[in-house]
């Protein structure tokens, strides 16, 4: 489960990766909206619930999540890193850590939540401009 403080950007976001929303509830009374995304046939297999605590309604600041109750990191299997890192890019996604080994990446969801992305299967041949790329903030 992951916190997070603007859902529709944080659904926006897990899409770009692949995953889509599959169901999602609303709790009127304990003021909270659970998000369930899953990819393409992993649906009740393998699913990443998003809660958003909504605001209170006297007003009050929402909640803050700044890492230590969001989560450490998710790790997502893609069919090719190199294109789901440009695709990120060209939506305006920072690559924090570039996948120059072919194999790894690192990006942060909208509440700053670090997804490691990983090559499925065997590394992909070590391509520019990524090979060449500089690490940008944490990951």
């Amino acid at each position: 489960m992951l916190r997070v403080s603007d859902p529709e950007a944080t659904v926006a976001f897990f899409g770009l990766l692949g995953l889509e929303e599959v169901r999602r509830f609303d709790s009127e009374q304990g003021r909270f909206t659970l998000i369930f995304l899953a990819g393409p046939g992993q649906k009740d297999i393998a699913e990443v619930e998003l809660t958003y605590n909504w605001p209170a309604e006297d007003g009050s600041p929402a909640e803050q999540y700044d890492g230590g109750r969001n989560f450490g990191h998710l790790a997502y299997a893609v069919d090719d890193i190199y294109a789901l890192c440009q695709t990120l890019m060209d939506a305006g996604v920072t690559i924090n850590r570039p996948p120059r080994d072919g194999h790894m990446a690192f990006v942060r969801s909208p509440d700053n939540i670090s997804v490691e992305l990983l090559q499925k299967g065997d590394r992909l041949p070590v391509q520019e401009p990524w090979a060449s790329m500089e690490n940008i903030g944490e990951w």
